[in-house]
C-alpha cells in the first residue's frame, strides 16, 4: 500500500472539487496522457473513466470506477479491467479555513500475469506519487485550479 499525504494552502472544499474534475487529473499526474469521463453528470458513486498512462512498456488503457463518494471530503475507486488494477482513497482534511492536507492510500492489484507486474507498478508508483501531489499543490495554490474551470 502507498501512503502519502501533502498540506496544501488552499481550502478543503476548493482541493476537493478540483480532485472532482476527472478529466482535469493529467494536468497534475505526470504519467497521465488523458483521462475520459464515461458518464454523464457529476462524479459520484459508479462513475466510470478510461484513463491513458504511460507506463513500462508503452501507452495503456486503465479503467476505473468511483466507488465512494463523499464530498468534499473522501473519494474511493476501483480499477475494472487490465491486469494491473489501482484501489485507493483519497481525503482531504481541513487544518484551518485556508488550507488542508490530502491523503492518498493507493495499491496496485495485480491479477493473471498482472501478479508480476504489479510488484513493479507498485515501486514506480511510490516514486511517482510523491511528485504528483506536489504538482497538484502547485496548481492548487497558484490558482491555476480555478483559471481552467471557468
Amino acid at each position: 500500500m502507498i501512503k502519502h499525504s501533502i498540506e496544501i494552502n488552499r481550502p478543503a472544499e476548493e482541493v476537493f472539487a478540483y480532485l472532482d474534475q476527472l478529466d482535469r487529473h493529467s494536468e497534475w499526474q505526470g504519467s497521465l496522457v488523458s483521462a475520459k469521463v464515461e458518464t454523464d453528470g457529476p462524479t459520484r458513486v459508479g462513475t466510470r473513466v478510461l484513463e491513458r498512462r504511460n507506463v513500462p512498456g508503452g501507452a495503456r488503457d486503465i479503467p476505473y470506477e468511483i466507488t465512494e463518494h463523499q464530498p468534499p471530503r473522501k473519494v474511493s475507486f476501483r480499477g475494472t479491467a487490465g491486469p494491473v488494477r489501482p484501489v485507493g482513497t483519497v481525503t482531504v482534511q481541513p487544518v484551518s479555513e485556508s488550507s488542508s492536507r490530502l491523503a492518498l492510500e493507493l495499491d496496485l492489484e495485480g491479477h493473471g500475469i498482472g501478479k508480476l507486474f504489479a510488484i513493479f507498478a507498485r515501486r514506480q508508483a511510490a516514486k511517482q506519487v510523491p511528485q504528483d501531489n506536489e504538482k497538484l499543490k502547485q496548481v492548487l495554490e497558484s490558482g491555476g485550479a480555478r483559471s481552467a474551470s471557468s
